[in-house]
């Protein structure tokens, strides 16, 4: 057969394997590779036997030929099948022995005489080593060692940064703490053309700073991309109306705790795009904050319709029982998405809160030291310890719980304000004011209703102090961020009292009241304020035994 009609044949297994037309792909592609012995026929016929699944042919076909181990190509495509069998050790030994230090550093390779037959190099190509390094990841991470699997995938995205799935890894299964994702992300090189993608990037990782820092990295994106193409403004537009993005932005509302924002802008990208996983997941999150249990049921019967077989779907039937206080129904859900995927975060948490509605503290625990174990980079698991130790009084433990989570997130508000409150029940008020204080330093957005009760935290640790202008100050600014708290009336209608202001004290003990009319607290101490101001409008210098 003449070398033309042999280039017409692997035309043809291209044109099959871009219609998903496998079977065909197989049949021509066998024929070629027996026709010229090629190595790269063969790679051919080895690609179109793994996409139709026939991992195991596959693997055969490219073990047997005497160029697996010299040419990166084939051996990363035989510890693909292998992955595709899940014989993990075998994938991670055709891969080689290459070491990898803290950092995401290579070294210690034996394959300084491998090669890589390249196919034509028209198309930008992501690094052969990057593929490697995040196939080694993946590895590492089925065997459950999941120290040297986020190391191969740091590895990998420093290989090459447009590997994305390795930070989506790192990313998703919260492999690295603020700090980490933030100096991975500055240790990237990127190319000349992808300052559009280190900007995306850094909206991905965490985001806990200042509200104006945050809008600044989504603004640099579409700067960048006006600025690299001045002739067609449409491109531009695409991305700055990409849902990837805009799913970012709604991630970062509900880390602000400004639900109903990020509630309505899911809702949205969940109309354009109904499928996008990612922002389902936020959805879920800023519905069961709003208490939304139509949405939640109606979201968890499409999810598992279309997705039985992934934990997001049983997550939301947990979200949803959670939701109408069925803890029971939304404990089991939430275990049997654990089940479907070990690495799915929020499940562990929801297993965990689950208990802990229900004053089940042992339980609860149990989930909570599972995520904070299969999650070094989430700091939350971490908090609802010491949250669960505080609600049983055991305050230094909590207080030590409370500082490791400051330590995998150090700009998160909710942290020291539990740190704040610790120190409140252990009297310590002046270090509970540091906290509270620091506390609303740390809040990204303006102050909104979210922000209430450390204000009235903050006001309840200046009265102890008797500083009584401070906490009235602060007792007046929390009402104006909601004026429905009976903390808040009885605080300010207490310190009053303290004050000997009885008049300003009845009016808020009656407001207080108004809220909550069994309040016994405020009936009690109504009914003091009264006497006293009853004393004190007879004469206040007599004295009565």
């Amino acid at each position: 057969m003449r070398e033309e009609e042999i280039e017409k044949l692997r035309g043809v297994v291209r044109d099959c394997v871009s219609k998903h037309l496998y079977s065909s792909a197989i049949f021509f592609a066998d024929k070629v590779a027996a026709l010229t012995s090629d190595p790269a026929d063969v790679y051919m016929q080895a690609q179109a036997l793994f996409l139709g699944r026939h991992y195991r042919r596959a693997f055969h076909l490219l073990n047997a030929s005497k160029i697996v181990l010299r040419d990166l190509r084939f051996r990363y495509l035989a510890a693909k099948c292998l992955e595709e069998l899940k014989e993990w050790d075998q994938c991670l030994s055709m891969l080689g022995d290459s070491k990898v230090d803290e950092d995401g550093n290579v070294y210690d390779t034996k394959d300084s005489n491998v090669m890589y037959l390249d196919k034509d190099g028209e198309d930008r190509e992501i690094n052969i080593s990057s593929a490697i390094c995040f196939l080694r990841g993946k590895a590492y991470e089925a065997l459950e060692n999941r120290a040297q699997a986020r190391l191969w995938y740091k590895a990998a995205i420093k290989a090459d940064p447009l590997c994305y799935e390795a930070l989506e890894c790192l990313i998703e299964n919260h492999m690295l703490t603020c700090e980490q994702e933030t100096s991975l992300l500055s240790s990237l090189e990127f190319g000349s053309e992808d300052g559009w993608l280190s900007s995306f990037y850094s909206c991905l990782i965490k985001k806990y700073d200042k509200e104006n820092v945050v809008e600044a990295k989504f603004r640099e994106i579409e700067k960048e991309k006006c600025d690299s193409v001045h002739s067609s403004l449409s491109f531009s537009h695409s991305l700055k109306n990409n849902t990837d993005l805009l799913a970012c932005k709604a991630e970062y509302y509900h880390q602000c705790g400004e639900y109903q924002k990020c509630f309505e802008l899911t809702s949205v990208l969940l109309e354009k795009d109904p499928f996008h996983l990612k922002c389902t997941l936020v959805h879920l999150a800023a519905a069961m904050e709003l208490g939304h249990s139509n949405e939640l049921y109606l979201m968890a019967c499409n999810l598992v319709k279309d997705y039985p077989q992934k934990a997001l779907s049983w997550f939301a039937v947990g979200c949803y029982y959670y939701c109408i206080k069925k803890y029971d129904q939304s404990r089991r859900y939430f275990s049997k998405a654990t089940n479907l995927d070990g690495t799915f975060a929020p499940a562990w948490i929801g297993y965990g809160n689950a208990f802990a509605a229900q004053e089940e503290g042992d339980q609860a625990m149990l989930g909570y030291r599972t995520a904070a174990r299969l999650f070094p980079g989430c700091h939350l698991p971490t908090l609802y310890i010491g949250m669960e130790y505080m609600r049983t009084h055991s305050f230094k433990l909590a207080e030590q719980f409370f500082m490791q989570a400051k330590t995998i997130c150090p700009s998160d508000p909710l942290v020291y304000n539990e740190l704040g409150v610790v120190a409140y029940h252990m009297k310590e008020y002046n270090k509970a004011v540091w906290w509270f204080e620091k506390t609303l330093a740390h809040i990204p957005s303006s102050l909104s209703e979210m922000s209430e009760p450390t204000v009235v935290n903050l006001a309840h640790a200046y009265r102890k102090l008797k500083m009584y202008h401070e906490a009235i100050s602060c007792y007046e600014r929390a009402l104006t961020l909601s004026n429905r708290s009976l903390s808040t009336y009885a605080g300010l209608a207490y310190t009053y009292h303290l004050q000997d202001n009885f008049s300003a004290a009845i009016t808020y003990y009656h407001k207080a009241l108004w809220l909550k009319p069994d309040d016994q607290f405020c009936t009690e101490m109504l009914s003091l304020a009264l006497v006293d101001e009853g004393r004190h409008g007879i004469d206040p210098k007599i004295e009565f035994h």
